[in-house]
């Protein structure tokens, strides 16, 4: 199962659940098409997290914003 999840929520949502559950965040994003992508940094915390968010994991494709890289 993949680390990484959409989910319906704002990012500081995601950041205060992610830290009350104990599960440790490797990347997270604001999706344009609204929502926010995660990716944890183990597969048993992103599954913790699915059954958290369970009513608001989004499905299938969704519009993200380009990665830039900072040098």
């Amino acid at each position: 199962m993949s680390r990484a999840i959409n989910i319906t929520a704002t990012e500081a949502e995601v950041r205060a659940s992610a830290l009350k559950n104990g599960a440790a965040i490797s990347a997270i994003e604001t999706i344009l098409s609204g929502g926010t992508r995660v990716v944890f940094m183990n597969g048993d915390d992103a599954e913790r997290m699915r059954t958290v968010f369970k009513k608001q994991v989004i499905a299938g494709a969704v519009t993200r914003t380009r990665w830039v890289r900072n040098v």
